[in-house]
């Protein structure tokens, strides 16, 4: 029997999942943290992730220890410390700046459809990472990846397209992340074998 489904995700032990939301066939690695984030279908993460204020894709394979959303400090105030806005910790007649938690809350991340996020990357908050991207292992990514680049670095930077210009725009309009769980397991022989071009003659309508 199949392990993952599409009527729950898969959680591994210790993870920590607050006001999130996941499509069919999600798997989160153990030890993650997930926190106002969206998941689509099909998308997963491996081991110890931190993913908050984040929107994610279908399709999106992302490696163990990357951190997505990752949160700020107020820099322009007298402290950077959390004393100031996790306030309730420190003082019994004190609360939380709910204004400062709702500021992070709004710069949520994007990760398009059928993207890799390597291992131990980074993607700041704002950012989006266009579809069929790849982000290099240990990547801090500060700025918008455009579809089906690949980029690496610190700060990350393009480093090649995947695919042509040409096969990028067929690729998304065929959009085959879209299709429906039997018409991936039929397609399934030709992701397999077929070249991205192969792939876009076969499908496309």
């Amino acid at each position: 029997m199949a392990r993952l489904r599409s009527d729950q995700p898969f959680i591994h032990p210790d993870c920590q999942i607050a006001g999130s939301i996941f499509g069919e066939f999600v798997e989160i690695g153990a030890g993650t943290r997930v926190a106002n984030s969206e998941f689509g279908d099909y998308s997963y993460c491996d081991r110890t992730c931190d993913i908050a204020n984040a929107r994610i894709g279908k399709f999106a394979n992302i490696a163990s220890f990357t951190r997505i959303g990752a949160t700020d400090h107020p820099i322009e105030k007298a402290s950077l410390h959390h004393f100031h806005y996790r306030s309730a910790d420190y003082w019994d007649d004190a609360e939380d700046d709910a204004d400062w938690f709702a500021h992070r809350a709004g710069r949520t991340a994007f990760i398009g459809h059928d993207t890799w996020i390597g291992h131990a990357a980074i993607i700041k908050p704002e950012v989006t990472i266009g579809h069929g991207a790849v982000v290099a292992s240990g990547a801090i990514v500060t700025k918008d990846v455009a579809p089906y680049t690949i980029v690496a670095g610190v700060t990350a930077q393009p480093v090649r397209r995947r695919f042509s210009e040409d096969i990028a725009d067929r690729m998304m309009a065929l959009a085959w992340w879209d299709w429906d769980n039997s018409r991936l397991r039929t397609a399934l022989p030709d992701f397999r074998a077929m070249s991205a071009e192969a792939f876009l003659e076969k499908h496309e309508a």
